[in-house]
C-alpha cells in the first residue's frame, strides 16, 4: 500500500520558490506510474484528500491544531501535551488516514 496526499499542484506552483522544483517533478506524471505500477503489483494506491489536515492533526490523540501556521515546524497539542514536528506528524497521520481509507474500501467491495 502506497499513501499520497492529494496536493493542489496548481496551488503550489504560484509559490516562486517552490514553482521551479514542483514542476521538475511532474506531480501528475509520477502519480500516473505510482497508479500503473501499483496495479502491475496487486498493491493499493491511496489518495488523502488534500483538506485532510495531516499537519493540524495530533497524530496522538487526534485533536485539531485550528491556530498552527505554516512557519510553526514544531508544536505541542493543547489537549494531551505531545510534541510533535509538523512533518513527522503529517506523514503518520496521511498513514493512519490512509489504512483508515482502505479499510472502508474494503469494506464496501
Amino acid at each position: 500500500m502506497i499513501v499520497l496526499e492529494d496536493l493542489n499542484v496548481k496551488g503550489m506552483v504560484k509559490n516562486k520558490k517552490l514553482a521551479r522544483h514542483i514542476s521538475d517533478v511532474s506531480w501528475s506524471t509520477f502519480k500516473t506510474f505510482l497508479s500503473y505500477k501499483c496495479g502491475w503489483e496487486g498493491k493499493y494506491l491511496i489518495l488523502v484528500d488534500r483538506f485532510f489536515p495531516s499537519s493540524k492533526q495530533c497524530g496522538g490523540c487526534g485533536e485539531k491544531n485550528v491556530m498552527l501556521t505554516l512557519s510553526e515546524r514544531i508544536w505541542a497539542c493543547s489537549s494531551c501535551g505531545q510534541e510533535h514536528d509538523r512533518d513527522i506528524n503529517a506523514a503518520k497521520n496521511i498513514k493512519k488516514e490512509g489504512l483508515r481509507l482502505l479499510q472502508e474500501e474494503l469494506a464496501t467491495a
